[in-house]
This record gives structure tokens, C-alpha cells and sequence, in this order.
């Protein structure tokens, strides 16, 4: 990504934040981006590319942390901690202290949800990865490895909408780790 696009969306993330997308003009990003409207056009053709490009940013920051801290750990239940933190709770911290955040978490639209979906994506491969050693287990529980990524990438992102409050997010995630580290243990 260019600087001037990385600028554009560092714009956007506070505008959509501050704002919603919704009521955020093409004017309004270029103004917070300190750039004239025709440079914005130049990299950016609508709101919704520049929606697109944000939550792709958002997902290549997620998993260039998930891996750095992937790095610094092998015990499975310390490596479920960073992938949930950066898939459930920064996002969830995200929503409670903007709620207009949640267009650029959620999707605000079928494109932006395109998006949305690449990045979950992204996550479950991340997880199939840190449980591939379980393999054997996981599919002695009756699952492929891909059906359980799958599983626990969509209930860690279903525990930041469900969750009554942080703390309850936080035994949300517990009991999945639980679960999970059962599940490739083979208990």
C-alpha cells in the first residue's frame, strides 16, 4: 500500500470511527487526509473502496500481530490467547469505544462484507495452522482440522457481539480455549 493511500485510510478510520461511514463524504476523507478531492479520487474511485481498503488494513495489521506473537510462543492455549485477542477482544474494545466503529469491523455493505470475509478467512488459516499438531485428535473427535478452525474462528468473533460486557467476553473465550484444548489434547 502506498503512503498517500496508508494516509487515506488512517483519515478514514477516524472519520468512519467518529462518524459511521454513512455520514462520511469523499470531501470530508479528503479534508481529514489533508489532500486535495481529486487526489483522493486518483487512488480511491468511491466511499466504498476506501471502506474496502480500511478493513483490509485492518485485517493486515490483526495478522501481522497474530504472527509476531505466534512467534514468541508453542504452547497452544498461550497461542489461542493471541489469536483471540486480536480477533475478539481489540475489536470488541473497538466497538464499545466507538460504536461507529463497527461499520469497519462489521461491513457496511455486500462489498465491504466481501471483505470481511477474506479477513475471516485469513484467521481461520491462522488458526488450522497453530492446531495442524492436533490434527490427529481433532479428527479422532469426528472433525477435519478445517471444520474446527472454522468453528472456533466463528465463536471467537461471535463472543465480541454476545458478550454482556468485557469480563464476560473474557470467560466467553475462557471456556472456548477450554473446549478447544480438549479437543486437541483428545480428552
Amino acid at each position: 500500500m502506498k503512503k498517500r493511500e496508508e494516509k487515506i485510510i488512517e483519515a478514514a478510520i477516524r472519520l468512519f470511527s467518529r462518524y459511521g461511514v454513512k455520514r462520511t463524504s469523499m470531501n470530508d476523507l479528503a479534508t481529514e487526509a489533508g489532500i486535495a478531492r481529486q487526489t483522493l479520487y486518483n487512488s480511491f474511485s468511491n466511499k466504498d473502496e476506501v471502506l474496502r481498503a480500511t478493513i483490509q488494513l485492518f485485517a493486515d495489521r490483526a495478522v501481522a500481530q497474530i504472527d509476531a506473537g505466534l512467534q514468541k510462543t508453542s504452547d497452544l492455549g498461550e497461542r489461542l490467547d493471541v489469536v483471540f485477542r486480536h480477533v475478539a477482544v481489540e475489536p470488541y474494545d473497538q466497538l464499545n469505544a466507538s460504536p461507529n466503529t463497527e461499520d469497519i469491523i462489521e461491513g457496511f455493505n455486500a462489498s465491504s462484507q466481501e471483505e470481511i470475509t477474506a479477513a475471516d478467512e485469513r484467521f481461520r488459516a491462522i488458526i488450522a495452522r497453530i492446531l495442524e499438531p492436533s490434527r490427529n485428535a481433532i479428527e479422532d473427535s469426528g472433525l477435519t482440522l478445517e471444520q474446527f478452525a472454522d468453528f472456533v474462528q466463528r465463536s471467537a468473533s461471535a463472543a465480541k457481539h454476545s458478550a454482556g460486557n468485557r469480563n464476560h467476553l473474557a470467560r466467553l473465550l475462557a471456556a472456548l480455549k477450554v473446549a478447544v484444548l480438549k479437543v486437541a489434547d483428545g480428552t
